[in-house]
C-alpha cells in the first residue's frame, strides 16, 4: 500500500525530467535546422545570384514550419513539466 505514492513520486520526477529534455531538444534541433537552411541559403545564392527572389522565399517558408514544429515540441515538454 505505500509503494504506489512512492512509485507516482518517481514517475512525476521522471517524466518532469523527460519533458525538460526533450524541450531543449527541439529547441537545439530547430536551431541546427534553421542554421543548415540559411547556410545552404546562402551557398545557393553565391552560385546563382539571379534566383534569390525565389532562394529567400524558400528559405524564409521553411525556416517558419521548421520553427512551428519545434515550438509545438518546446511547448509539450513544459506542459509534461508542469502536468
Amino acid at each position: 500500500m505505500d509503494f504506489l505514492p512512492m512509485l507516482l513520486e518517481i514517475t512525476g520526477n521522471v517524466a518532469g525530467i523527460g519533458g525538460g529534455i526533450g524541450a531543449g531538444l527541439a529547441a537545439l534541433g530547430a536551431g541546427v535546422g534553421i542554421g543548415r537552411i540559411g547556410g545552404s541559403a546562402v551557398e545557393s545564392i553565391a552560385r546563382q545570384p539571379e534566383a534569390i527572389g525565389d532562394i529567400r522565399a524558400n528559405m524564409i517558408l521553411t525556416a517558419a514550419l521548421i520553427e512551428g514544429v519545434a515550438l509545438f515540441g518546446v511547448v509539450v515538454g513544459l506542459l509534461t513539466l508542469v502536468l
